[in-house]
């Protein structure tokens, strides 16, 4: 499963397969540093498996698709279920990204009972092997009245854990 070698007039004795790439680019698996792939569970969401033979990329990094409250299907139902690298940055909010749609838009903080410090800690030191930091969006649509308390909370919990936001 790994390139053996690159050149013009390769020696095919011995070989496993030889593959012509010529007018092509070879490079190592990519990583997306920026992604949605919790697929059917927000609006955001895409399917990694659809996507990662089209582009290269062998490593998915969700970026807070999942909160507390969903990142064990997460877990089971995408980064379980697949041959691919997949890492998250946990949403702060318990639910994660939830309210996408057409014409539908709920933001994840403007309630601020859903952003649980705890709850949010728990998640990542169970889930350390795959989380690599927190995420909060923040803004009009995403936390509405809330300002910048949820930046807050979202900075305070990653302080803590010692993990980037």
């Amino acid at each position: 499963g790994r390139i053996a070698a690159i050149g013009a007039r390769l020696d095919a004795h011995g070989a496993r397969e030889l593959v012509d790439a010529s007018g092509r680019i070879v490079v190592p698996g990519l990583v997306d540093l920026h992604t949605h792939v919790y697929w059917g569970a927000t609006g955001l969401g895409v399917n990694a498996e659809s996507l990662c033979c089209r582009s290269g990329t062998t490593t998915f990094v969700d970026a807070g698709s999942a909160g507390a409250g969903n990142f064990a299907g997460f877990r089971r139902y995408v980064a379980e279920s697949t041959r691919l690298h997949i890492l998250a940055f946990l949403n702060v909010s318990y639910a994660g990204i939830f309210g996408f749609g057409p014409g539908l838009w709920v933001g994840e903080n403007w309630d601020l009972r859903l952003v649980d410090r705890d709850q949010c800690a728990r998640a990542v030191e169970a889930n350390r092997d795959l989380v690599v930091g927190i995420k909060v969006r923040i803004g009009e649509e995403a936390g509405g009245p809330s300002g910048l308390v949820p930046l807050e909370l979202a900075l305070e919990v990653a302080e803590r854990l010692r993990v980037p936001v």
